[in-house]
């Protein structure tokens, strides 16, 4: 089911404006559907407004010539190649089925990137509310369409991009009749950690100003200073991966937070909104209360009789101000007192 605070069309996709918070599970369940039933219910508990896996056929997606990345020879060993690594990290079409139901009843949303054709058809007989797009699929032409062609809200990631490769994806989608309301654009950095010099979260209100779509922000570095970072600068989604036990043997497990750290990150990024504010400058309830007390007001600087001329001899401005505001000072300069004043007195 999709939470009353989701609505379809991305500009208002949480409650009162908040950031759409992903909980990415990813690969992190190890092949493990056990495992992945818990990191639902672990995203849940974290306050977080979905739960997204991968869907994939391996022998569909790699081919068995495929290195590993960097970072995931140094996470997993050199040993074998992309395929045989990814290969077991696969699950079932039956076990998202299971997990999905799982999803359902713990009351989070449950999402799932497709990362090839096959994927995409079973799991629009799920019912996916919205795609996100991976970053290494956006210069796949017939996933692309795929996706498209489905009219569903998507969420398009950047990593490694281009900017004019992002404005073709752009394209696409406004030719088979996607509007900018069904586009969010991801700032992405594909490195597993990220380092933070190369998040650049300025792309962000950049995306902004050249696509006019909402844009979001998924996160590969460590910690959670980022996303804070990233929902300041308006991401209106934000993407975590998470994991039960960094120490778990798998490329991505490292480079994640653990579920108090996920929690930690969603507490901190609803703080972070609620500081935003509306952007209109005015006193707050809670500093009106205040206004008396810290301003001032002008009063006797010394003991003043009826009929007297008031001058910088004799008043002066001190607080609190509930009396004549010191802005009309020079209004009150040479006018005459109109009852006796004693000192401090208004």
């Amino acid at each position: 089911m999709i939470p009353e605070t989701f609505k379809i069309g991305n500009k208002t996709i949480g409650k009162d404006g908040e950031s759409f918070l992903i909980a990415e599970a990813g690969i992190n369940h190890n092949g493990d559907i056990t495992l992945a039933k818990k990191m639902i219910l672990a995203a849940k508990n974290a306050g977080a407004d979905a739960v997204k896996f991968q869907t994939f056929r391996t022998e569909c997606m790699i081919s068995r010539f495929a290195p590993k990345a960097e970072y995931q020879k140094a996470r997993t060993g050199r040993e074998e190649n992309q395929r045989d690594m990814v290969k077991k990290l696969e699950l079932s079409f039956d076990a998202f089925r299971f997990l999905k139901r799982a999803a359902d009843k713990a009351g989070i949303l449950f999402l799932s990137t497709p990362f090839e054709l096959e994927s995409i058809c079973f799991l629009e007989s799920l019912g996916m509310p919205l795609w996100k797009i991976p970053s290494g699929e956006i210069t796949n032409l017939p996933y692309l369409e795929r996706i498209a062609a489905t009219k569903k809200p998507i969420l398009l990631s950047t990593g490694m991009c281009e900017m004019d490769e992002i404005r073709n994806a752009v394209r696409l989608f406004e030719n088979y009749g996607l509007g900018k309301e069904m586009l969010t654009l991801l700032h992405c950095t594909t490195e597993y950690p990220t380092p933070e010099e190369d998040v650049n979260l300025r792309v962000i209100p950049e995306f902004q100003r050249e696509f006019g779509t909402d844009v979001g922000y998924s996160d590969h570095t460590l910690g959670i200073e980022i996303p804070i970072a990233a929902a300041a600068l308006g991401a209106n989604v934000i993407e975590k991966h998470f994991t039960l036990d960094k120490a778990l043997e798998g490329p991505d497990h490292r480079a994640s937070l653990d579920a108090d750290e996920l929690a930690e990150m969603v507490k901190a990024v609803r703080k972070t909104e609620a500081a935003l504010g509306d952007g209109i400058k005015k006193p707050s309830e809670c500093e009106r209360q205040n206004r008396i007390a810290a301003r001032k007001s002008i009063v006797a600087m010394t003991r003043i009789r009826r009929g007297e001329v008031l001058t910088e001899q004799n008043i002066t401005v001190k607080r609190p101000g509930n009396g004549i505001s010191p802005m009309k000072w020079y209004e009150v300069l040479g006018t005459t007192a109109e009852r006796d004043y004693e000192k401090d007195e208004r």
